[in-house]
């Protein structure tokens, strides 16, 4: 599991060396970049699948449709295909940990660890970011978590792919995350004291300015999450291609040693990023959600204060 990256980029790495030797044997620029793609192959999203014993497998392609003068492309990709397999084996391991909890009242095994995850996000992270009147949220922000987990852990076995390492799912996760971050306010403020909160308490002359900036500010949270998760699950396996491109660049195998261990060591360090970067895109979306969500109390305890 952990060297599996390692795996994949020699891999790519053996697809490419005709490629070295072509460029070596003309002496041209071309050559060298088409090894470049070769390298970055494995971390690109791609119509094919590689598969052990089956090759290469082609995925269904479809026309683009246009809507509202937006060309829309609908075809099955490889980063479609591990984000529908993260969906599915995250459902069948908490069905069958829900269903083993329920049956004991001691939770064991596998139970007992899926627990500690759940504790952990509602003693951790909800509650303190939310207070109490946050637990409602905790099945949105724990299933964010798991989710995001699983894609990332998908990356880190042979032949697997990180969806989370493609802005599209990124931007998508944020997304949602941004539409929660504004249902939790509005329900929390109610939505003419939402409106608002937009006004910054200046002014009313000042609005023109606060009030752009406060919609600006409502949508640079999503996206600081979106670019963070892709940023961070997209390096590493960079770093690896780098390091194992450095056999090649050299053109000799008696360097493979150095590169290869490195290599091997930031596969360990993915697997603590792969929770790491779950952990950071549910901790700051509940903060988000958490802000929205206390604004009302820090306004009616002004509010009370102007009273007396």
């Amino acid at each position: 599991m952990f060297i599996s990256s390692t795996v994949d980029t020699i891999r790519a790495l053996h697809t490419s060396a005709d490629t070295l030797h072509a460029a070596a044997a003309h002496g041209g620029q071309q050559g060298e970049e088409n090894l470049f793609v070769e390298l970055l192959h494995h971390v690109q999203d791609s119509h094919q699948l590689n598969l052990p014993f089956f090759g290469q497998i082609d995925l269904p392609r479809f026309n683009p449709v246009t809507l509202a003068g937006i060309t829309v492309d609908f075809s099955i990709t490889k980063h479609v295909v591990f984000l529908w397999i993260a969906a599915v084996i995250l459902t069948l391991l908490l069905v069958y940990a829900a269903r083993k909890n329920t049956r004991t009242r001691v939770p064991a095994g596998f139970g007992n660890l899926m627990e500690v995850f759940v504790v952990f996000i509602r003693d951790e992270v909800v509650l303190p970011n939310m207070g109490p009147k946050g637990l409602k949220y905790l099945p949105y922000l724990l299933t964010t978590f798991f989710f995001i987990l699983t894609m990332n852990l998908l990356g880190l076995i042979p032949y697997g792919a990180s969806a989370t390492g493609n802005v599209s799912v990124t931007a998508g996760l944020a997304a949602i995350a941004f539409v929660m971050i504004q249902v939790a306010a509005i329900r929390a403020q109610g939505f003419g004291h939402y409106l608002t909160h937009l006004t910054g308490g200046v002014h009313w002359a000042l609005w023109p300015i606060m009030i752009p900036i406060e919609i600006l500010g409502l949508f640079t949270k999503p996206f600081a999450l979106c670019i963070c998760l892709f940023a961070n699950m997209t390096g590493g396996h960079i770093v690896i291609v780098s390091l194992i491109g450095l056999i090649f660049l050299f053109r000799s195998y008696l360097v493979a040693v150095a590169p290869v261990g490195f290599a091997v060591g930031i596969n360990f360090l993915e697997l603590f990023v792969a929770f790491l970067q779950a952990y950071i895109f549910t901790m700051l979306t509940s903060l988000f959600m958490g802000v929205g969500m206390q604004a009302e109390s820090h306004s009616g305890s002004e509010g009370e204060e102007h009273a007396q």
